[in-house]
């Protein structure tokens, strides 16, 4: 799965913005009648997931296990040959509408797509359509994905030769400098990569690890997950928040919670290699009882009880994805008890998410309007 096992460094992350192509007019004109579309995975991280935020990784550095599913945020874009922005969400219910020779105003609709234009220098109108398979605040890693997909559309919009990393590290600075939003940097990385990665996180670069899985090691871990919705939405930003605070008060459970976490992911890539699922089932049981501890705010009740009623029926490990409590619920399962767990946890009002892995990252594709019937009115917001 993926290429070979290949090492990225990443640049610093004070980068400046990028500045618009002095052809942009003529580039623009030769792509007229052309809807530009964005496609990016969603994660499931194993482990790791708060030792790749700061201030723990610039002072100890941290690491992540992750794959990414075949579950997506799309985006759709039209260029316009006026300064007219018109930017649909499906997910969230909401349209923007402004003009984009103005200071846009970060007043939490649409902030992240607006701040992405605005750091990418593009200045010619465009309509927006976004959506998402999997609703906000699932733990998925969708802010992250989307922003890292936005950057890449606007790099290519206005060809800019972006690599993955380069695209990665400006959806960061935008999300999380520009913005001010808290969070880690694994997400950006997992979606412009995909595949299956194992990640490390510094103060002064990021590096991506590219695993190669014999084919028969990804089959039989899918088989053996169990991906559940748990119905609660999490708002992430406030879960770290909490976490950086236990950190930097030195609250000794916390800190040791970010230290265990960190050798577990090593021991779980190497589990994940070698083909040992069971043990790799063992450990997310543990990184689990270690992500507690960075943070008791992970976990709810509704969660504590449906990942024991789990265990008990036979699951060896599991955890709820993202900075915790709400969204999806991975569970490592042996196939023999698969049914009966997901019968159960359905029981207690989870639903049962059919999926698989993902090989690919961020993926950027251009279609003809004419190829669909001309006027493209699904994007089309206003004239």
């Amino acid at each position: 799965m993926g290429g070979g096992s290949q090492t990225h460094k990443a640049r610093d992350h004070k980068a400046i913005a990028v500045p618009v192509l002095s052809d942009y007019v003529r580039v623009a004109k030769r792509r007229k009648g052309m809807l530009i579309r964005g496609r990016v995975p969603l994660r499931l991280s194993f482990s790791g997931g708060g030792t790749d935020v700061p201030p723990f990784c610039n002072d100890h550095g941290g690491c992540v296990l992750s794959i990414t599913i075949n579950m997506y945020a799309y985006a759709t874009v039209e260029e316009r040959d006026d300064n007219v922005v018109n930017i649909r969400s499906l997910d969230y219910d909401s349209s923007v509408r402004y003009d984009i020779r103005k200071e846009l105003s970060m007043d939490g609709k649409l902030d992240l797509i607006k701040a992405a234009a605005n750091y990418m220098c593009h200045d010619r109108g465009f309509n927006l359509f976004i959506h998402n398979d999997a609703p906000p605040g699932s733990g998925l890693g969708s802010s992250g994905c989307i922003g890292a997909m936005m950057i890449g559309l606007f790099g290519d919009i206005n060809s800019l030769r972006l690599s993955r990393d380069e695209i990665a590290e400006k959806a960061i600075i935008v999300e999380r400098q520009l913005l001010g939003v808290s969070g880690g940097r694994q997400d950006q990385y997992a979606a412009v990569y995909g595949g299956c990665n194992y990640m490390e996180f510094y103060n002064d670069r990021n590096i991506v690890y590219q695993l190669r899985l014999d084919r028969s090691i990804v089959l039989e871990l899918e088989y053996h997950l169990l991906l559940v919705w748990t119905k609660k939405k999490h708002y992430s930003s406030d879960l770290i928040d909490e976490q950086v605070k236990l950190y930097k008060e030195g609250n000794k459970t916390s800190v040791a919670g970010l230290f265990e976490l960190k050798e577990l992911t090593n021991q779980m890539k190497e589990a994940l290699v070698c083909g040992d699922l069971n043990r790799l089932g063992g450990l997310m049981h543990d990184a689990w009882v270690s992500k507690k501890k960075i943070n008791p705010r992970a976990t709810t009740p509704q969660i504590d009880e449906m990942y024991e009623e789990a265990r008990k029926l036979g699951a060896l490990g599991g955890k709820i994805l993202g900075a915790g409590g709400g969204g999806y619920l991975v569970l490592f399962c042996p196939f023999y008890r698969k049914d009966l767990i997901a019968k159960r946890v359905q029981e207690m009002g989870g639903v049962v998410v059919n999926f698989g892995f993902e090989e690919h990252g961020l993926d950027i594709w251009r279609v003809n309007k004419d190829k669909l019937g001309g006027r493209s009115e699904g994007y089309m917001l206003s004239e």
